[in-house]
């Protein structure tokens, strides 16, 4: 086994902020409730600050130490297919696009949430019915999100949870480390 320091702190409590945070706004907190939009603040506030690290921190963090291209999305996909066991230091290309889909769905729920407070667009069935649509779509993603972190943790034999609360990735010695 090797053992491997991945994620930093600050991507750590980030992650498991946000977690919370849109758990609690899509699932637990009053929709019509000053609370709802504080919470969402706060999402959009991570986010922001997410992708500022994703410039300027850690370098497994940066977002150019993991934006894949088509090719290692494309080896991603041969390699589960043909169930060749490798694993990569930081976030699969598969990993990395879900990522920036998730980013881009939280600041696009919170920019419709913003919207819906203004007078501009306040009643706007569209408006509503969007963020209501991201909010979906997100769900939609973060249960895709799960699923394929359970199965490439059960694929690889590496315990990515685990990974995302420690920092550290455990390598078995049988798999091929993509750096």
């Amino acid at each position: 086994m090797t053992k491997i320091k991945v994620w930093d702190p600050f991507v750590r409590v980030f992650h498991w902020s946000l977690v919370i945070g849109f758990t609690a706004n899509a699932l637990f907190v009053d929709d019509d409730s000053t609370l709802h939009e504080w919470v969402g603040y706060a999402v959009v506030a991570l986010v922001s600050a997410r992708i500022l690290w994703g410039l300027v921190g850690t370098h497994m963090a940066r977002f150019a130490s993991f934006l894949p291209g088509p090719a290692a999305i494309m080896e991603q996909v041969t390699d589960m297919a043909t169930q060749r066991r490798r694993t990569h230091l930081g976030h699969t290309p598969l990993g990395a696009v879900m990522i920036v889909n998730l980013l881009t769905t939280m600041l696009a729920i919170g920019a419709t949430g913003y919207m819906m407070t203004t007078n501009m667009f306040w009643g706007l069935d569209w408006v509503e019915d969007t963020h209501e649509a991201l909010v979906t779509w997100a769900e939609i993603s973060v249960v895709l999100h799960i699923a394929a972190v359970i199965w490439e943790s059960w694929r690889t034999g590496v315990n990515l949870p685990r990974a995302m609360v420690t920092g550290t990735k455990t390598i078995p010695d049988n798999v091929n480390l993509v750096r």
